[in-house]
Formats: structure tokens, sequence, C-alpha cells
């Protein structure tokens, strides 16, 4: 699936429009979670009969298409089903119980409700709600892909105005090119990530850089008037920086997790319980700030599309277990370097961790290939086990 995003020209009147569609949007799924909390055993059809129902109660909800009203059901009964799934896992902590929207920004169409213009640059909503025809801004035209191949249509609202989102039925392949190339990486604080090969890519910390204006932008909302004009628009200046950041990030995570598929043929990485980590008061705002699990997300999609095998290993003991003959070096996070006793490597700890990573993912290669339960495929379709791997060089004291 591929979803491609463009911004929209609206008036005031199309604006007004949209709200309404969300908050009908709002209303069904409200309703939906409500039947599921008064009754037993309600399930995803029963939810989906309600939304018959509520068009024949609620004038305003039959203005909303029959599609999307059906979406909003989904919605709800997706919250249910991942409560359920945290409580039959035995998740810690809290296991996600479906909660009530009280500021819904988007509204979804499946198949109807909808039409793309000729033209490609144009979109006419046809439910009740009179939303009408919106100008597509952006740069990839939508009129590329059939029609037939768009599952979804999303209207969002963003700080910086609505948008629309064409969710696309395609099989997205990228050619590889081998490089003979295979990488550990441990993801840090000091620096974004360092890999096996000793090199690393800077921490853009953007939360960092934009903290000064956000503070200033949170003082000027809590001097304005509850319910004013002023403070609306204060409100609306201050989620337009915090998005700002949001999209920095994903632009750095995209870019630096392309790069790293392009020029490897394998990739080894922690993988980290970022939820729990950021439970640290003194780190969890670097943690976030870091977008650690943005990235990795973006590492395993491009992965995926490039025949790239991406593979997380237990993060367990990689820092502290010596590279070079496996001595458990203990170190506080205050020691940037590792000195074995025993052997005498002396590394940077992100280095000798990236490379604990990148071993313990060939070993784990290696034998999943030998009992047939693997067959990690690199850009020319042959198998490779990472057996008899030379791995990088150490540098040893004395």
């Amino acid at each position: 699936m591929l979803i491609l995003e463009y911004k929209l020209r609206i008036n005031q009147r199309q604006c007004a429009a949209i709200e309404v569609a969300m908050r009908t949007t709002q209303f069904v799924r409200s309703k939906a979670l409500r039947l599921w909390m008064d009754g037993q055993g309600v399930g995803q059809t029963d939810l989906q009969s309600l939304c018959s129902q509520l068009a024949n109660d609620f004038s305003f909800a039959a203005r909303l298409n029959s599609m999307a009203r059906q979406a909003a059901a989904d919605r709800a009964w997706q919250a249910i089903a991942r409560f359920y799934a945290n409580c039959k896992s035995g998740k810690s902590g809290k296991k996600g119980y479906p909660c009530f929207q009280h500021d819904n920004r988007s509204v979804e169409y499946k198949t109807s409700g909808w039409r793309l213009e000729a033209d490609g640059q144009h979109i006419t909503f046809t439910d009740g709600h009179g939303i009408g025809t919106l100008r597509l801004i952006g740069t990839r035209s939508i009129a590329t892909f059939p029609v037939a191949h768009i599952q979804r249509v999303r209207l969002l609202k963003r700080a910086d105005g609505y948008h629309v989102q064409f969710v696309v039925q395609a099989d997205r392949q990228a050619p590889h090119a081998p490089t003979g190339s295979q990488v550990g990486i441990d993801m840090g604080l000091k620096s974004f990530y360092t890999d096996s090969d000793g090199g690393a890519a800077p921490n853009p910390r953007f939360l960092r850089k934009a903290e000064t204006k956000l503070k200033r932008l949170h003082r000027r909302v809590s001097v304005k008037k509850n319910g004013s004009a002023n403070r609306k628009k204060a409100i609306k200046r201050l989620a337009k920086a915090h998005l700002k950041v949001s999209r920095q990030r994903q632009d750095v995570a995209a870019k630096t997790a392309r790069t790293l598929i392009v020029s490897h043929d394998l990739i080894a990485y922690e993988d980290l319980q970022i939820r729990h980590m950021v439970h640290n008061h003194h780190l969890a705002k670097l943690i976030s700030d870091a977008a650690w699990g943005r990235f990795l997300s973006w590492l395993r999609y491009y992965g995926q599309i490039a025949s790239v095998p991406v593979i997380a290993v237990p993060p367990a003991f990689t820092t502290q277990d010596c590279y070079g003959c496996g001595e458990r070096v203990w170190k506080s996070l205050s020691v940037r370097t590792h000195v074995c006793p025993r052997c005498g490597v002396v590394l940077d700890r992100d280095q000798n961790a990236a490379l604990n990573i990148l071993a313990l993912a060939l070993t784990r290669t290696a034998g999943q290939a030998e009992t047939g339960s693997l067959r990690v495929a690199n850009a020319s379709g042959q198998g490779t086990s990472g057996k008899g791997k030379r791995l990088p060089s150490v540098k040893l004291a004395g």
C-alpha cells in the first residue's frame, strides 16, 4: 500500500462542511463504543449494523456517506480489538481501554462518496455534507494510478490546513545493487546511531533547537483570554511550530533509513523497548526527540521493498560484552570507551555494541538458514547465511 498526501485549497464554506463531517464521524465512533461498553458479546458486525440505525435516527448522520459511517465504526472496532489483543498477550501496564474522542480531526471514505476529476488535480466529495470540489496541491499526480486501485480517501485537519490522503493498492519494489557490505547499528543519544564500521550519524535534536521558540509561544497562549480569538491564533501558531518539528524528524528518519538500505546488503539493529525506556524521566525528552521508533519503521519498510534483510537482535549485554573475546565488562552510561582487561580491545562503547549486534544477527541468520527456517535474500536473489563473513577489524591496545 502507498499513501499519497496532498494539501487542499478550500474556502470557508468547504471548511465548515468538512468540520461537520468530522464531528459526525466522531459521533458514529462514540455510539459504536457505547454499544460495546453497554452490551455483552458485541462484535464488529453489530457495530456495522449500528451505522444504518444511526442514519435512520439522525438526519445529520444520514448525510455522511454510508461507507464513511462504516469506516468510523471500523475505527471503534480497531480500538476494541487492540485492547483485546493487549489483554490476551499479557502486555504490562495499561492495556489501552478504548476511550471516546473529543477532537476528531479526520474522516475516511472507502470506494464511494468521492470522485477524482479527469485532470487529476481536483477531487469532489458527493455525500450530503456539500464539501464539493477541492484542489489538490502536490508534486506527484494521483492520476498515474488507476482509480480502482484507490482503497481509501482520508480528509485530515492539521495545524497548517486541510489535507487529503489516498491509500493506493500498489506493490512497490526498489532495485538494490549489491554492495557486499553488512552493518550493525547502535542507537544512541550523543549520536543518532553508531555503526560497526565506526561511523556515526549526528543527532539533529530538533526539539532542543526549537525549545526556545516553543516556550515563547506557550507563554503567549497562557496570557490570552480563554475563548478569545487571539488565544485561538496563538494556539494555531504553537501547533504549527510543533508540526514543523514533527516533519523535520520524519524527513531525517526517512532519508537516513534509505541511505543505510542503499549502501548495505544486511542491517542489524537492537530490538529496543522504547515505550519502557521513556519511563526514565532524565532521558525521556531526548529519546522522544531522537524518534528511534519512526526511524526503525522506515528502515524496515525500505528494507522490505529493496529485499535487504533488516534483522532485530535482543539488546541484552550488547554494550557490556567485549566484541573481541566476549568478556563482560560492566560500564555505566558515563563511560564512553570500552576497554577490555582480558584481551586489550579499546573501542568506542557504541561501536563495540554495534559490532556485537552485527555478530548476533549473522549468527542467528546462519543458524536459521542451516535449519531451513529462513533464507536471507540479497538483491541478486541468491541466499546467504552470513557464515564465514569477515567482521570489521578492531583496534587492539598494546
